[in-house]
């Protein structure tokens, strides 16, 4: 089961933890990608995520696809959020889960690892005395 979403509203881990129940899995990991409050010493007012939403989307299905065959999960729930963010927001949660541990968290290192490097989201950081698009990979 992969559940996928991309939004302009508040993450909820309790939401994303209900999604991927599964009584036959020992194993549930998560990942909440948070917005510091300083990068380099400058202090983060905030960031602004803009996607190509639909290819987005189907970039992360394939990712979520791709973990369920490489590390044997069985659930795989990705949320991702758009737009005006402020230091403390989540802007992405990952959970996964299956039968053991170790595939769980080298699930969630993979996704969140790839979702990086191929998923069509950019994002700007603004400090108090400009502002700046970020690599995902410098």
């Amino acid at each position: 089961m992969i559940n996928i979403k991309i939004t302009d509203n508040k993450l909820d881990i309790t939401d994303c933890l209900s999604l991927a129940q599964d009584k036959e899995s020992g194993g549930v990991a998560t990942f909440i990608g948070t917005v510091r409050n300083q990068t380099n010493g400058k202090a983060v007012v905030r960031l602004e995520y803009e996607c190509y939403e639909s290819m987005a989307e189907k970039e992360i299905q394939k990712i979520a696809e791709k973990s369920l065959s490489l590390f044997s999960v069985r659930k795989v729930v990705v949320h991702h959020r758009i737009g005006i963010l402020y230091p403390g927001d989540a802007a992405v949660i990952i959970v996964v889960n299956a039968g053991h541990r170790n595939s769980v968290f080298d699930a969630c290192k993979y996704i969140i690892d790839t979702i990086k490097k191929t998923v069509p989201i950019w994002k700007k950081e603004i400090f108090e005395d400009g502002e700046e698009w970020v690599s995902a990979h410098p």
